[in-house]
């Protein structure tokens, strides 16, 4: 069967935006592995932008499948809606363990800021000035307390949402596999 150009050119753009995300996703990884700093906001703008882009393309090639495709366009869009379903489940992957590196450098860094100020009194001489800033570094020891809680809850819910969405995968693996079975080649 002859392909239309405009095929050939849906299948360009999609195998090029997914070339450009896997390159921006190795640095993206490698980002997250090294560093916990804000240097991941523009990487992760690009990356949203692309898989934007490629979520277009897929619809627009899912268009062109409804209307004129084969078996053998349709096989080759199921893979690119694939390849999009992993790019962005790892996307998503990597983003949750950078912010939960962010958030927990930031406690560090609390906790080491209190110890400090610990150490500071502790060598003060006892005047008004630092029972105040005692009790001060006292509320910032329970507020950087509770921001572990609050931090420590929400990666707790991510991971409750995250098993539950390996649990639907795993459903629609099963589904699948039990499809292919009915309809053999």
């Amino acid at each position: 069967m002859d392909i239309p150009s405009s095929w050939d050119e849906l299948r360009k753009q999609a195998r090029k935006i997914e070339a450009q995300l896997d390159e921006q996703m190795h640095s993206y990884r490698r980002l997250v592995s090294t560093k916990s700093d804000g240097a991941a906001s523009d990487l992760e703008a690009g990356i949203d932008l692309l898989l934007r882009q490629l979520q277009q393309v897929n619809a627009q090639m899912q268009a062109w499948v409804s209307s004129f495709g084969s078996e053998m366009v349709s096989h080759t869009l199921t893979r690119h809606q694939e390849i999009f379903q992993d790019l962005t489940h790892e996307f998503h992957r990597h983003r949750s363990s950078l912010k939960a590196k962010q958030e927990r450098a930031s406690l560090l860094e609390d906790f080491k800021e209190f110890d400090r100020t610990r150490l500071d009194l502790e060598a003060g001489d006892g005047s008004s000035e630092q029972a105040l800033l005692k009790e001060h570094v006292g509320i910032n020891r329970n507020t950087a307390q509770y921001r572990w809680m609050v931090s420590f809850h929400k990666l707790r819910q991510h991971l409750v949402h995250l098993c539950f969405n390996v649990q639907l995968l795993e459903e629609s693996t099963q589904s699948l596999a039990m499809s292919l079975a009915v309809y053999p080649r």
